[in-house]
């Protein structure tokens, strides 16, 4: 998954943003103001950057200005809770891949961090046809960077983007194999117990197949169960349960 800069000053929304990012599969990169974003956009792994609008030292319209008249390629999704249409077009035209409006809904953000991270201009692939390597041998038509190779043969271009996650193929067996396993758990509970000893054992069987479903997100998993976060933590105490690794296990386990 990405490396992500969140730049913003108020704690509560970074701890917020790194909490559902990371639970993406992302890492995440903290800057409080604008001059640990100056130094923290430096990281070469850095993917996406974050960038609120309303900052007390430097101002993100004043970064982002600064940032693409360098020819910065990495995507900066710019947020804000008081800024109006016109700033979010001011922040598009100087070059900001896109644009959130706090409060910031966890489908919006997850959709948005997919598209910059898939969908990135080919522009900022392929850069100049002549790049150096590190050995400082020129290397024609050919650009290597940390997620994309991209190569330039009989005038046709090839990119070859690496899987950061696991294939689709992949996750539809995970997905296949979890249902069978709920499904095998299921016929198993006994219909003659207790109705709370029966709902406990479903509910069990439920969490663990959608978080698998879900590959390990408990952000999402809390919006398929219309369970708020903290109420999800404390119904899998509940249940005798314990989140390892993205998957949900018996404390006796």
């Amino acid at each position: 998954m990405a490396e992500i800069l969140i730049v913003d000053d108020e704690i509560g929304v970074r701890e917020l943003l790194t909490e559902v990012l990371q639970d993406e599969g992302h890492s995440v990169i903290l800057a409080a103001n604008g001059a640990e974003a100056r130094e923290q956009k430096k990281r070469p792994s850095i993917e996406v950057i974050l960038l609120d609008i309303w900052m007390p030292d430097t101002d993100g319209i004043t970064l982002l200005k600064e940032w693409m008249s360098t020819g910065f390629q990495v995507p900066v999704i710019v947020m804000s809770g008081h800024a109006t249409i016109d700033t979010a077009v001011e922040a598009t035209k100087m070059g900001a891949y896109d644009y959130l409006e706090k409060p910031i809904t966890l489908s919006k953000l997850t959709n948005t961090i997919k598209n910059a991270t898939e969908k990135a201009p080919i522009s900022s692939l392929i850069g100049s046809q002549n790049e150096q390597n590190a050995s400082g041998v020129y290397q024609k038509n050919v650009v290597v960077t940390d997620k994309r190779f991209v190569a330039k043969k009989g005038g046709l271009q090839t990119i070859h983007m690496q899987k950061l996650a696991v294939t689709e193929d992949e996750q539809i067996t995970k997905e296949s194999l979890a249902l069978s396993e709920a499904k095998k758990e299921l016929s198993m509970i006994n219909l003659d117990s207790p109705l709370r000893e029966a709902r406990d054992s479903f509910e069990r069987i439920y969490l663990s197949y959608q978080l698998a479903k879900l590959q390990g997100s408990m952000t999402r998993l809390a919006e398929r169960s219309g369970l708020e976060r903290t109420h999800l933590y404390r119904k899998i105490r509940q249940l005798g349960m314990e989140l390892q690794r993205g998957v949900l296990k018996k404390n006796n386990q």
